[in-house]
């Protein structure tokens, strides 16, 4: 009898990947439909691949969604599971190397899941926005001093959070804030690991709607007055200067601590986006590409997730 239901168990499984995979799949195709210009011409003999880019996408994706981080694992779950399904399945090498030239495609992916996750687009304006940023890291603590790979895209920073230095980049996210569930992203934005949260936030003046809680990162007087004229309050909490003990007069760490607490579903978000993809994990990134497809294509899994309720 317990056979029997272990049984069933995992057939029941076997079947809702496979569904997984057909939508995922359909998906991936329709948006290559909606945006004729990501299928390329090829200069090379191989022109039309039999193993298409929508495979391809496909592949890397669902191969995450399955627990499989790093290419080699997905390439290596994916031949020895659904081999049937991917018949022209290349070998890892050729694999590994058309993924890195798909970082447009993958690019396109997630703003079309950033559309349908926000719908119409319409805010509304009793809503709260959050926003905050996780760092990327390529290398940390010694080694980060010398690494060079996407010089680019990356550069040295501090994470005060981790207190450590890193070389990488950061993932910027405005969020809306939902009640007994994670925010909503709406905004997204990937820079140096050594650009300020400050000047992201200034980019975005007169794309954010409603009440913006943030950290004491994104204070400043004259920010707030610009934005305070177009209607979005910034609420930071109040600095203590250094070894004050007590708060200035007109300061409180009670509006310090509603702030923190109000802010708190953002780091949830991050969190939970690094235990569906270990984002923050690029150790293993070798290129200006391996890292455009490493923050989109798990940035594309995690959205991919809130959008299908995986």
């Amino acid at each position: 009898m317990k056979d029997e239901i272990a049984n069933q168990r995992k057939s029941c499984k076997l079947r809702f990947m496979e569904l997984q995979l057909i939508q995922l799949y359909s998906w991936v195709c329709l948006v290559y439909d909606k945006h004729p210009g990501l299928k390329y011409q090829r200069l090379s003999n191989n022109w039309q691949p039999n193993f298409t880019d929508q495979e391809l996408i496909t592949v890397y994706l669902f191969g995450q969604l399955q627990g499989h981080f790093k290419q080699n694992r997905i390439h290596q779950y994916m031949w020895q599971h659904f081999r049937d399904w991917f018949p022209e399945l290349p070998g890892y090498q050729s694999f590994n190397y058309r993924l890195n030239n798909l970082a447009e495609s993958l690019q396109v992916i997630v703003y079309e899941l950033f559309e349908q996750i926000n719908g119409s687009g319409k805010y509304h304006f009793e809503e709260d926005c959050l926003i905050d940023s996780m760092p990327i890291m390529l290398a940390v603590r010694g080694r980060s001093y010398g690494a060079k790979v996407a010089r680019r895209e990356a550069a040295q920073s501090y994470c005060s959070t981790k207190e450590i230095w890193y070389h990488g980049v950061k993932l910027h996210l405005v969020a809306r804030r939902q009640n007994r569930s994670l925010p909503k992203p709406e905004i997204m934005k990937i820079t140096a690991a050594a650009e300020h949260d400050l000047r992201v936030l200034q980019e975005l003046e007169g794309k954010i709607v409603g009440n913006l809680f943030a950290d004491k990162a994104y204070k400043d007087q004259e920010t707030e007055r610009r934005f305070t004229e177009q209607g979005v309050i910034i609420c930071t909490p109040d600095k203590k200067k250094k070894k004050q003990e007590v708060y200035e007069l007109g300061h409180s760490g009670l509006w310090s601590r509603f702030v923190s607490a109000i802010r708190q579903p953002i780091e949830s978000l991050f969190n939970w986006i690094n235990e569906k993809t270990e984002i923050q994990n690029g150790s293993k990134i070798r290129s200006s590409n391996g890292l455009l497809v490493h923050c989109y294509g798990k940035l594309a899994v995690a959205l991919f997730s809130l959008c299908f309720n995986y």
